[in-house]
């Protein structure tokens, strides 16, 4: 193979390697020379330009070419990044619901709190101030006492009797409620009070009720004195009365009347 020399218009020496010549003609491609500097391959030039986020696109399709993505500051990311993050936006509405059904129970609570605090103001409000008590009947004397025994009861005693003449005013111990009223076999005609705190005064064998329901406040009349029921001609009419906790069985009415300030 025969080489030959060439001088290009800058000078500088290229040598042409020359093919053979017949029916496979091939072009003679240039060799540069050493000197001119190092060549950059595929692989550097496109590291090359994905390093520096640049590349030439060709002249026709210039037009076409993507717009550059916009760069935002940090300070105005803030203020997208929910809409941008589907995800992060599904979790701040998760936490805003969370935080308002916290919120709502909380206030639910208080409500709740100061509507039971109201309702024991008021109940401490409704309740008769110790001492405010007064005895049943005037006029009267004392017929039986609590758990005496006797041909009249087929049990022990259950009440204190006050013996008075008939028609003679029945009034509230205390202040309550007349929560029954009417007629009770043995009792005759009855008067249930419940106070306050739930302790019932049963007053018994009446001749007439003038109370049959409601509030009530110490000395409203609740009905006269009688022999309803189970009366013997020997106790006579009296007023027959009961005290129980609670509801629950009766206990001394001579004690209870003595531990707020009466003494028949």
């Amino acid at each position: 193979m025969a080489s030959t020399q060439t001088a290009d218009s800058s000078g500088a020496a290229t040598s042409l390697l020359d093919h053979p010549t017949g029916h496979d003609t091939r072009h003679r491609l240039p060799r540069q020379s050493r000197g001119t500097g190092p060549l950059l391959g595929v692989t550097a030039m496109t590291a090359a330009l994905g390093a520096t986020g640049f590349a030439a696109a060709p002249a026709g399709h210039a037009a076409d070419a993507p717009a550059a993505p916009s760069v935002t500051a940090p300070d105005e990311a803030s203020g997208t990044v929910l809409s941008a993050d589907p995800g992060l936006a599904l979790a701040a509405r998760i936490q805003q619901q969370a935080d308002g059904r916290r919120t709502a129970a909380d206030e639910s609570a208080r409500i709740a709190a100061a509507q039971e605090a109201e309702a024991r103001r008021a109940a401490q409000e409704a309740a008769v101030p110790l001492g405010d008590h007064a005895l049943p009947v005037t006029g009267y004397r004392l017929a039986a006492q609590f758990a005496q025994a006797g041909a009249h009861w087929a049990h022990l005693h259950t009440g204190l009797d006050f013996a008075a003449r008939t028609g003679t005013p029945v009034t509230a111990v205390t202040g309550g409620t007349v929560t029954s009223a009417g007629w009770s076999g043995p009792y005759g005609y009855r008067v249930i009070q419940t106070l306050p705190d739930g302790t019932e005064l049963w007053y018994c064998h009446l001749a007439r009720i003038t109370t049959p329901a409601g509030p009530v406040t110490t000395g409203t009349v609740l009905g006269t004195v009688g022999a309803t029921g189970n009366v013997t001609g020997v106790t006579g009419p009296h007023l027959h009365l009961e005290v129980r906790p609670d509801g629950a069985a009766p206990i001394d009415p001579l004690t209870w009347l003595g531990s707020h300030g009466l003494t028949p």
